[in-house]
């Protein structure tokens, strides 16, 4: 029998000529990553059994992206504990403040491709699996054990397949599709398995796009996301990567516990409602919602193609006077180019407060809590009680044409009710 996507790789970083579902593993890296948050815990294992060293230098990502730009002393503390790790193990990739979140940062800059085995002390490390990879999130001891030996271990996921055919409806975006699936399927639909998504309508989504949808993998439960590479992920690659790649397909007989097919062009634009992923509604359902804040940003939508959406549908609107708009693009080159394309200048004069690139608000970590009983939709990717701030808050997800049309009204909107007719092949262009 043949092997997926997922099982090629591993086999591949394991040393073996093929893996079953199930069987335990030891695979090589070839990249570690922690945050500002999780670092410091995997550097004080480290310390704590003397391990003075780690397996490469040049395979090892540090970024300061979750409570940055240090919003107290403890955050201030914890970044320098990773700066001080840096400087003594010549770590060369480091990212500093403002220089963009992780999961959208690593992509950007070449440091995955094709084929790659990653682990993150980040449960949205499963972003990079859109690039073809296999990229899981670990807890910080297993990140600490990464840092020292260049190596994991595995147990290998049984996969799932996701077929998305046809052509998607206005305002559809990837972030349709994965909370779909999630409502479909539940939090645990996927537990510790691989979601491999394919078909026209995945093939037909940009990068930015995909990204979305693999990064919310986890909100299923899965161990991974990813989707095979085609020419525009070899495109994407191709401008970007500082390393050589392989490409790795599912074989036509590999095995699959649960295969879904859906339409794309039945799938409407959708909301998460509190409290869980997976509590998915027609956007055409929520429009009585009011809502307290909006916040575009985070590794899974404050990506340049989401920024460009949302600022063709706040173009020439204002944000609703009861309503605080938040915008953080997820790197500082997107943050760059949305300033040369003229996109910031529409988001501050419809209202919006635009932020250095950080995680910020969607871990509830700064620059826009919310209080108790304020609503807040979100391109964000949870939605769990106090996520974004007090307990007893909430938090709405949707895609970012929704959240931009919520911001004008005040209130949970179809993307429809702001943009009008004869602009819709402008704004979708």
């Amino acid at each position: 029998m043949g092997m997926t996507i997922t099982e090629k790789i591993i086999a591949k970083h394991a040393g073996k000529k093929e893996v079953y579902p199930g069987e335990l593993v030891t695979a090589k890296v070839d990249l570690v990553m922690a945050n500002d948050v999780t670092a410091p815990l995997a550097i004080k294992v480290l310390e704590k059994y003397g391990i003075d060293r780690v397996f490469d230098p040049e395979r090892i990502a540090l970024v300061l992206s979750h409570f940055v730009p240090a919003k107290d002393i403890k955050s201030a503390e914890q970044a320098k504990i990773v700066r001080e790790f840096v400087k003594k193990h010549g770590i060369k990739w480091f990212f500093q403040e403002g220089e963009g979140i992780e999961h959208a940062l690593l992509p950007e800059e070449g440091l995955v491709v094709p084929g790659d085995l990653v682990v993150g002390a980040d449960s949205h490390t499963c972003t990079y699996g859109a690039l073809g990879a296999f990229s899981t999130g670990m807890g910080s001891t297993d990140i600490a054990y990464a840092i020292a030996t260049g190596e994991t271990w595995l147990k290998v996921p049984e996969s799932m397949k996701f077929i998305f055919y046809g052509k998607p409806k206005r305002w559809v975006m990837g972030k349709d599709f994965i909370l779909y699936t999630i409502g479909q399927i539940g939090v645990d639909g996927a537990l510790y398995r691989a979601m491999e998504f394919e078909g026209e309508a995945i093939r037909a989504l940009s990068m930015d796009q995909r990204f979305t949808i693999t990064n919310m993998a986890v909100e299923a439960g899965a161990k991974n996301g990813i989707i095979a590479p085609d020419e525009k992920t070899i495109e994407y690659v191709s401008q970007r990567a500082k390393k050589e790649w392989e490409v790795y397909t599912s074989d036509p007989d590999a095995h699959y516990v649960e295969i879904y097919e859906w339409d794309a062009g039945k799938i409407e634009p959708v909301v998460a409602w509190p409290f869980l992923p997976s509590n998915v509604h027609p956007v055409t359902e929520s429009t009585h919602i009011t809502i307290d804040q909006a916040f575009i940003g985070s590794c899974t939508n404050g990506r340049l193609e989401d920024l460009r959406i949302a600022a063709a549908v706040l173009k020439g609107k204002k944000v609703h006077p009861y309503v605080r708009c938040i915008v953080i693009p997820a790197s500082k080159k997107v943050y760059m180019q949305a300033l040369k394309e003229g996109l910031i200048d529409i988001f501050m004069e419809a209202g919006c407060v635009v932020s250095v690139s950080t995680c910020g608000p969607c871990l509830g970590g700064h620059m826009g809590i919310l209080a108790e009983g304020e609503r807040c939709i979100s391109t964000s990717n949870r939605n769990f009680p106090g996520r974004m701030g007090h307990p007893k808050s909430e938090a709405y997800l949707a895609n970012p044409a929704v959240v931009a049309a919520s911001a004008v009204l005040g209130r949970i909107a179809h993307p429809e009710e702001v943009v009008k007719a004869s602009e819709l092949e402008e704004v979708l262009a």
